[in-house]
C-alpha cells in the first residue's frame, strides 16, 4: 500500500483539489447570495408571500353646464370566496347565505361544483355596510373588495345621453362610452403579505396610488333637460304616441342644451331593461323631414336670386301631376295663387314643387348638404347615424320635387335642429358640441345673412300669421318654426305604411336675437290626429316658452304699456289678450 500510494501522489492530490474546488464554489454561491446578490433570494421570498392587491381608482364625475352632478361614483364591496378553502366550514354556510340573502342550496350546491377553484365571486355592488356585515362573520375563505360602482342622480331624465357602465365600471353607453377613455381612472397597487392560504397576514405600503378619471362637463343644462322630458313624456300620453324627441340647442354656440327620448329608462336599475328603450332616438332614428324641409328648400329658392318672398305661384287646383305620380296640398290653401311665405303658411306642396323646378334639385342638394343633412355631425357618440342625403347624375322632376318637400331623404332630429340653427344664427352654423365650451367657437357662412333674415321673418309668419300655426306660438316673445307631417316606410315592404305618420316641428326664438332652436319628434300618434302642426307644435310652445324664461330671455312681445312699465322697473301683471289665437292650422 506505501509502495503504491508513492508511485501515485497525484491522485490523492486531484481528489483533494477538487474537493476544495466544490467547497470554495459552494462557499462563494453563499457569499453571493447572501452579501453580493441579496435581491434574488429576497425576490424569491417576495414571491411566494408578498401580493400586489389592486387599489381601484373611481371614474370622473360628470355633470351638467352648470356643475350638477349626472353621474357620481359611490364605493361598493364586492364579496369573494376560495372555495377550496370554504370546503374545511361547510357548517356555515347557511349562515353565509342567510347574510347574503340567496337560497342556502342553492349557493351549497353552486360552491360543491366549483370545489376546486380558489377564487369565485359571491355577490358584487354591496353597500360596504352589507358587505362588513358578511366579513364580521368570520367565514373562513370569503374575502372582500373594494370597487366603485356609478349612480345617476338624473336617473331616467338624462340615461340616453350620459349612457351607464357595466358591472365593471367600463363605459357601455352614452357619454360614458364615448369619453370612457377620459373618464376611466388608473387603478393604484397596494403591497402586503400573505401565507400560502392566501390569508392576510400584513399590509405592507402602497406601491402605486390610484388615480381618478377626470371630470367631465356636458352641455346639457339639467333644468331644461327635465323641462323637455316632463313636455315631451305628457305629449306622448296626451296623443297615444309610440315614442318620440326633443332636442334644445344654442345657435351661437353649438351646444346641445337638451336632448331628451320617451320611451326611457332608469340606468341605476336595469333588471327589467329593454332594448329598445335604450335607443337615443334624438341620434339614432332617421326619418323623412317632410314638410320641415320646405324652409330649407325656400332658403335655396332666395339664395339663387331668381325668388323674392313677394312673388306668386299657381296652386290651383291643389294638385300637381307627374306622369303616373301624384302631388296634393293635405289642408285647402288660402286661393289658387299663392307667395312664397303663403307657401309656408299653407304648408302647400303643389307651390313648393314648382318653386323647385324652377331652380332644380342640385340646388337644393348643395345647400341640404352644407347645413350638415345626411353629413357626420362629429360627435362622436356611440351608434350615431349620418341619414341619407341622395344625389343623382340627373335630376327629373319627381326626384326634384319629392326632395323640396321632405320626402326621399332621411335625417336625424340632431341633424334636423343643427340646420334650422344656420337660418336662426344669420346664416352662420356652429359645430356640435355635447361638451360645455367657454371658447366662442369657430362658425362658417352657409346661407347669405341676407336670406337668413328674410327666411326668419317668413317663418316667423308661419307661427303668427291668421292661418298660422298658432299652437306654436310662445306668450310675450315672437318665435318662427315650420311643422311637418311625414309618413313612415312600412318595414319589410316598399311604400308607406297605412295611418303612421310621424309629428314634426322646428323653430328658434327669440326673434329679436334667435338663440335657441328646438326641434320635437313624436312617432306614430294615434289621438285627435297626427299633423305637427297639431301634435308636436303645443309641445314646441312649451318647451320654447320655459327655455325662454329659465335662461332670463327679456320678451320681446310685450305691449307697449307694458313695456314702458318694464323699463322703469314698475312690477305688473303679464297679460296675454293681444295675441290672436286663430283656429286654422297648417300641417
Amino acid at each position: 500500500m506505501k509502495l503504491e500510494g508513492a508511485l501515485y501522489p497525484w491522485r490523492f492530490r486531484v481528489v483533494l483539489g477538487l474537493l476544495a474546488v466544490m467547497v470554495s464554489a459552494i462557499a462563494w454561491r453563499i457569499i453571493d447570495l447572501q452579501v453580493v446578490d441579496r435581491d434574488f433570494l429576497k425576490g424569491q421570498g417576495d414571491a411566494r408571500s408578498v401580493r400586489h392587491i389592486p387599489i381601484p381608482a373611481h371614474r370622473g364625475l360628470i355633470t351638467d353646464r352648470n356643475g350638477e352632478p349626472l353621474a357620481v361614483s359611490t364605493p361598493v364591496t364586492t364579496l369573494w370566496a376560495n372555495a377550496k378553502e370554504m370546503q374545511l366550514a361547510k357548517d356555515r354556510w347557511p349562515a353565509l347565505a342567510m347574510a347574503l340573502g340567496q337560497d342556502p342550496k342553492a349557493l351549497a350546491e353552486r360552491l360543491e361544483a366549483q370545489a376546486n377553484k380558489e377564487f369565485i365571486y359571491l355577490v358584487r355592488g354591496l353597500t360596504p355596510e352589507q358587505g362588513q356585515a358578511v366579513l364580521d362573520l368570520k367565514i373562513p375563505g370569503v374575502y372582500g373588495i373594494e370597487e366603485f360602482r356609478r349612480f345617476y342622480p338624473a336617473g331616467e331624465v338624462t340615461a340616453h345621453m350620459v349612457g351607464f357602465t357595466d358591472i365593471d365600471d367600463r363605459g357601455r353607453e352614452g357619454v360614458e362610452l364615448a369619453y370612457d377613455e377620459w373618464l376611466a381612472g388608473v387603478p393604484g397597487k397596494r403591497q402586503v403579505i400573505k401565507d400560502r392560504r392566501g390569508r392576510l397576514i400584513k399590509d405592507v405600503q402602497v406601491t402605486k396610488n390610484a388615480k381618478a378619471g377626470k371630470p367631465l362637463a356636458l352641455s346639457i343644462d339639467l333644468r331644461l333637460q327635465y323641462l323637455a322630458n316632463r313636455e315631451l313624456r305628457n305629449a306622448i300620453v296626451e296623443n297615444g304616441a309610440k315614442a318620440g324627441s326633443l332636442v334644445i340647442m344654442d345657435v351661437k354656440t353649438g351646444e346641445i342644451l337638451a336632448m331628451v327620448n320617451q320611451p326611457t329608462y332608469n340606468p341605476n336599475n336595469r333588471r327589467n331593461l329593454q332594448p329598445a328603450m335604450m335607443r337615443n332616438r334624438a341620434m339614432i332614428d332617421v326619418f323623412e323631414p317632410g314638410s320641415t324641409m320646405k324652409a330649407i328648400s325656400m332658403s335655396a329658392a332666395l339664395e339663387t336670386g331668381r325668388w323674392k318672398p313677394s312673388d306668386t305661384v299657381e296652386v290651383y287646383p291643389g294638385t300637381l301631376q307627374l306622369g303616373k305620380y301624384t302631388i296634393r296640398d293635405v289642408s285647402k290653401t288660402e286661393g289658387p295663387v299663392l307667395d312664397l311665405t303663403g307657401i309656408l303658411i299653407n304648408s302647400s306642396n303643389v307651390g313648393m314643387s314648382k318653386v323647385a323646378f324652377d331652380i332644380g334639385g342640385e340646388t337644393i342638394f348643395r345647400l341640404a348638404q352644407k347645413i350638415g343633412l345626411g353629413q357626420d355631425t362629429g360627435l362622436g357618440f356611440p351608434g350615431e347615424r349620418v341619414g341619407n342625403l341622395p344625389n343623382y347624375r340627373e335630376w327629373r322632376k319627381a326626384e326634384t320635387a319629392t326632395l323640396s318637400y321632405g320626402y326621399g331623404l332621411s335625417v336625424t332630429a340632431i341633424q334636423l335642429v343643427h340646420a334650422f340653427s344656420a337660418l336662426a344664427n344669420n346664416g352662420r352654423i356652429a359645430p356640435l358640441t355635447l361638451i360645455k365650451s367657454d371658447k366662442t367657437p369657430q362658425t362658417t357662412q352657409v346661407i347669405p345673412e341676407n336670406v337668413a333674415k328674410t327666411m326668419q321673418g317668413m317663418l316667423q309668419q308661419v307661427i303668427e300669421a291668421p292661418r298660422g300655426v298658432f299652437r306654436a306660438q310662445v306668450p310675450a316673445y315672437h318665435v318662427a318654426g315650420k311643422s311637418g307631417t311625414a309618413r313612415k316606410t312600412s318595414v319589410g315592404t316598399k311604400g308607406y305604411a297605412e295611418n303612421s305618420y310621424r309629428s314634426l316641428f322646428a323653430g328658434f326664438g327669440p326673434m329679436s336675437d334667435p338663440r335657441y332652436a328646438i326641434v320635437v319628434v313624436i312617432d306614430e300618434p294615434s289621438k285627435a290626429g297626427y299633423f305637427g302642426g297639431l301634435v308636436s307644435a303645443p309641445v314646441f310652445s312649451k318647451v320654447m316658452s320655459g327655455t325662454l324664461r329659465l335662461m332670463n330671455i327679456t320678451p320681446d312681445n310685450l305691449p307697449t304699456t307694458q313695456q314702458a312699465n318694464a323699463a322703469s322697473g314698475t312690477p305688473v301683471p303679464v297679460s296675454y289678450t293681444h295675441l290672436t289665437l286663430p283656429t286654422i292650422c297648417s300641417v
